[in-house]
């Protein structure tokens, strides 16, 4: 029978929380999301559960990450469908703060990543978006002080900037990658999906078969260069604005001219009507 997780909205009862967890020899895991779950995100959950004893899921939709051009007004929010998921998987805490209490007045302080933040993908894109991100996950580490925390692969750089940053500034906290998880179709689950009007619903599928079929040819032996640029082009013709499709190191991401350049990864992003969507698959 599932139970109602502990809903914490200001850090001094989320610290109370966690110290109890911790006084019981608890490990824990922290899973960051801004909410209108599906079921990626509860992957990300089950996950945690194995790597942990308890669990914490944040939800937060974090003003600092989206430019004044992007969707924060319009990002969905399903609170009670959201909390209704997480107590079916029995997470034992919800941080769910507002933004007052993750940026309180004086606020002064970011974090400014470099390294794979720099790597000519999103941020060539949303220059604003990873200092953002290691900003509110630097912050809810501290706060959540877990031993673990689940990040999914569908957003790849994203798990390279944070994982990086906890290394670098010895936060104690290991950073795991969980699979993407897919519709039956293929394409990569995200919140926002429910933007597509069911013509680019079917579209969408386009993104992940044209990564498949390029990923293919470099194993094949096809040359990195025109595999990749066959592959964009068919992207293109189907109807999308791309922004990038690339391979890269899938370590680094550093540019790679070659299959013999380490382990690849394939990442795209590309915009769908109104609605951008990203994904990667390894090559």
């Amino acid at each position: 029978m599932s139970r109602s997780p502990l809903i914490a909205r200001t850090v001094p009862t989320l610290r109370r929380a966690v110290d109890n967890l911790r006084k019981r020899k608890a490990t824990i895991a922290l899973v960051p999301t801004m909410g209108a779950l599906h079921d990626g995100h509860v992957s990300l959950v089950r996950l945690a559960k194995r790597r942990a004893s308890r669990v914490v899921v944040s939800i937060f939709v974090n003003p600092t990450q989206f430019a004044p051009t992007e969707d924060f007004g319009a990002y969905p929010r399903t609170w009670k469908a959201d909390l209704a998921k997480l107590a079916a998987e029995d997470v034992d805490i919800v941080w769910h703060p507002g933004a007052e209490a993750m940026y309180p007045e004086g606020f002064a302080t970011r974090i400014m990543p470099e390294g794979p933040a720099l790597a000519g993908l999103e941020d060539r894109f949303r220059p604003h978006f990873f200092a953002g991100v290691a900003t509110v996950v630097g912050k809810l580490f501290t706060q959540c002080r877990p031993d673990v925390a689940i990040f999914g692969e569908k957003d790849f750089q994203q798990l390279r900037v944070v994982a990086q940053m906890a290394r670098d500034l010895e936060l104690g906290v290991k950073v795991i990658g969980s699979r993407t998880v897919r519709e039956r179709d293929g394409l990569a689950m995200s919140s926002r999906n429910v933007y597509l009007s069911p013509q680019e619903r079917q579209t969408a599928t386009t993104l992940y078969r044209v990564m498949k079929e390029s990923a293919g040819r470099i194993r094949a032996g096809e040359a990195v260069a025109p595999a990749m640029a066959r592959g964009a082009a068919m992207i293109t013709a189907a109807g999308f604005e791309l922004d990038y499709f690339e391979v890269r190191h899938a370590a680094t991401l550093a540019q790679v001219s070659s299959r013999n350049d380490g382990p690849l990864r394939i990442l795209v992003a590309a915009k769908l009507g109104t609605t951008r969507l990203i994904d990667n698959i390894a090559v």
